[in-house]
């Protein structure tokens, strides 16, 4: 299976899809919001566009299943599955705040083989393919290969509903902030980990996670030459709910912190 010309294709149902999503951003109203749970949003901006994912990537690959997270379609598990998040930063979509993205990855046997992220607001698409190295618009890019945590910006997420280990994550935060040049939190897991790939963070973290918050962007986080753990330094950080990335020394730096903080 040729995996690069699978992300290509990806690409482009991407660019359809986000043209769409575009296209509604610029006169949505919050009235037309749903509540899944407590803070947890989504729209018919989200819904339809799941739908025009799924029917590109239907015609990618007809035999693959799909996991998406506004379960528009449900399949049995497969050897392939599509993971989808069709617009990852819903909260950021409907109060206009221009950082949102699709992030599309292909799973085949529990390992992540094709991981897209499209960022609409600036036209950036990233792409990665197993062992062809990652991509912005075309252009390779890599992870930065900062040493220390004290010359890192980092990236997280804060928790928004689930509350069970805000004190930790409170610690966490604290001592970071305090041994870094700072951290962002931008409302969107896929751009975090796509920015981390392409070296405008250093490291990213974050717990509480679904896989389509992440299966697009870890792969190219790795493609990039970067290290992807979970908050016990195993693999599970597709399913496992937790996160964290960087260049090695970074991601081995941030799992010390998130110990010494009580995860």
């Amino acid at each position: 299976m040729d995996l690069k010309q699978i992300a290509k294709q990806v690409e482009e149902v991407c660019k359809t899809t986000g043209e769409y999503i575009a296209e509604q951003s610029k006169a949505f109203e919050l009235g037309k919001v749903e509540y899944k749970g407590k803070n947890d949003l989504v729209s018919y901006v989200d819904k339809t566009a799941e739908k025009l994912l799924v029917e590109g990537l239907q015609k990618i690959l007809p035999e693959a299943g799909f996991l998406t997270e506004e379960n528009t379609i449900r399949t049995d598990q497969k050897e392939y599955t599509w993971i989808i998040d069709p617009l990852d930063g819903t909260t950021n979509f409907i109060h206009s705040l221009p950082i949102f993205a699709i992030s599309i990855g292909l799973e085949y046997n529990n390992e992540i083989v094709v991981g897209v992220v499209y960022e609409i607001n600036k036209d950036e698409m990233f792409s990665a393919s197993k062992n062809n190295g990652a991509f912005l618009n075309g252009k390779q890019i890599h992870c930065t290969k900062t040493e220390h945590l004290n010359d890192t910006l980092l990236a997280t997420g804060f928790p928004y509903y689930n509350f069970d280990l805000l004190p930790q994550y409170m610690n966490l935060f604290s001592n970071l902030m305090r041994e870094t040049h700072g951290l962002r939190r931008l409302g969107s897991a896929a751009v975090d980990l796509a920015y981390v790939a392409c070296g405008r963070f250093d490291g990213y973290f974050e717990y509480n996670l679904n896989a389509w918050d992440v299966a697009g962007g870890a792969l190219l986080v790795q493609e990039a030459g970067g290290t992807c753990i979970d908050f016990n330094g195993g693999n599970d950080y597709i399913h496992g709910r937790s996160i964290i990335v960087g260049n090695s020394n970074i991601a081995d730096a941030i799992l010390k912190a998130a110990k010494e903080a009580g995860f």
